[in-house]
């Protein structure tokens, strides 16, 4: 067998080994395998590449293998550190720059095939495609970089015919392709990418903070069409797989979450969603709330029989899941029914909350989804809103010109009893205020999360002590 045939059969083994990561991601109790059959997949594809790469080089062997040695050297070296370093609440800001790179790097293999390949019409198109793609994802993700890590506004930049833009800039590519075709000249290819570079920041400017965590996962597929792109040119079969394999998840997944958040999936692409309504809701205390204390909270869980905790991003700050699951096998312990409410956009990217709550070894059977526990506020005693603010706010189904009109929401309000975990009354990421905190049965509990429930915690176990 000839390295060419080995790297081959190589790639088609990474290829399973990716699908069947895709399919152990699926489901919380199979991702940590699913992970591993990943990584295993991309050593196998990194060494048949470097075999390749050292067998067609034009330089000699110990060269060419200390270059990718050096290449490898330092991504490793940053990725070893980031990784290690990354806190979970900068997971979302860490992926929306990991896929500007895929962008930027389908950029530069574009312009290395115009330069140094003879090119068909077909190779041609590839290469346009692919910068087209690649500088929309650059762009794009260093603006949701921007927006997740509160360095660029959350609120939707509405340009004066904003959608008319995104169509102008699409026309226009549309017309430097057929120069391109026609001349073979870089300029029509440095124009288009100016304007595609545009187009990325106006169209992820355009969506609102509320809506980041689709932003996100429309952002994955982007880059993985990027990734199938730079594969076409480079004739790399493993690189197309690959590319389309992230490319066609991401763009379900978006599609998932537009259903459950009642958005359009053709708004997504097109960057002009999360701006529609009014801001009635966006400013402005609505009543007068009412302040409760952890033990007080404490007495009301050890009274109850049924509780339902709705975890958000302030959760994933305050790192207060561990003491949520030590409260959560107390309260369990005693015999009460104790379960998560999870919306498919808490947090600042898809499966947030889930890995968190993964990470503290919450079982996964009381880990439910929005759809499967909407009903059963009503018969819930106490609710325990730790973090979350946009997906409990009832205005996005009562008040049809709040920015969150249509939005799906986690009906907290019909719990006997709500507390709502905060630091402040400030609004949420969407900047809306929530009319929840002023309900006749919710309070409010101050604080850092974490100290919070470390407290109730101490007031439960006290309270087993005095009891028993």
């Amino acid at each position: 067998m000839t390295l060419v045939s080995l790297a081959q059969a190589t790639y088609a083994v990474a290829a399973v080994l990716f699908i069947l990561s895709l399919a152990g991601l699926s489901r919380q109790e199979t991702a940590r395998r699913g992970n591993i059959l990943g990584m295993v997949g991309m050593v196998l594809a990194l060494a048949a590449t470097v075999v390749l790469a050292l067998d067609h080089s034009e330089r000699p062997v110990l060269v060419t293998a200390l270059l990718i040695a050096m290449v490898f050297a330092i991504g490793a070296g940053v990725g070893v550190w980031r990784a290690r370093t990354v806190e979970m609440t900068q997971m979302p800001e860490l992926i929306a720059m990991l896929h500007s790179f895929v962008g930027l790097a389908a950029v530069l293999v574009g312009f290395n095939s115009h330069l140094t390949e003879e090119a068909d019409a077909v190779h041609q198109v590839e290469v346009f495609l692919g910068v087209l793609i690649g500088a929309v994802t650059f762009t794009g993700s260093i603006v949701a970089y921007l927006k997740l890590s509160a360095k660029m506004k959350s609120r939707p930049l509405t340009l004066p015919g904003r959608n008319l833009l995104n169509l102008g800039a699409l026309i226009a590519s549309a017309l430097l392709l057929a120069w391109y075709l026609a001349t073979g000249s870089i300029v029509p290819l440095v124009v288009m990418t100016v304007i595609a570079l545009a187009l990325g920041f106006h169209l992820v400017a355009a969506i609102g903070g509320g809506d980041m965590p689709v932003v996100v996962s429309m952002l994955n597929s982007y880059s993985g069409w990027a990734a199938a792109a730079a594969g076409l040119m480079l004739s790399n079969d493993l690189l197309i797989v690959t590319g389309a394999l992230v490319g066609s998840s991401g763009a379900i997944l978006s599609y998932l979450m537009c259903k459950a958040m009642n958005r359009s999936f053709i708004s997504v692409i097109l960057g002009g969603f999360g701006t529609e309504g009014g801001t009635s809701a966006a400013a402005g205390e609505q009543g007068e709330h009412r302040e409760v204390k952890a033990p007080e909270v404490a007495d009301m869980l050890a009274r109850a029989s049924r509780v339902i905790i709705v975890p958000g991003y302030g959760m994933a700050v305050a790192k207060a899941q561990y003491p949520v699951a030590d409260m959560v096998a107390s309260l369990r312990h005693r015999g009460i029914d104790v379960r998560f409410g999870v919306h498919p956009v808490a947090g600042r990217l898809p499966g947030h909350m889930n890995v968190l709550l993964a990470e503290a070894k919450v079982p996964y059977d009381i880990v439910l989804e929005m759809d499967e526990i909407n009903d059963d506020f009503p018969d819930t005693d106490v609710v325990l809103v730790i973090g979350a603010n946009d997906v409990v706010n009832p205005s996005a189904m009562e008040d049809p010109g709040s920015p969150l009109a249509g939005m799906p929401v986690l009906e907290v309000w019909n719990a006997h009893r709500c507390i709502v975990f905060k630091r402040s009354m400030a609004t949420g990421y969407a900047g809306v205020q929530n009319p929840l905190f002023f309900r006749e049965n919710s309070a409010m509990l101050f604080g850092d999360a974490k100290a919070q429930v470390e407290e109730i915690l101490t007031a439960l176990r006290v309270g087993e002590g005095a009891h028993a």
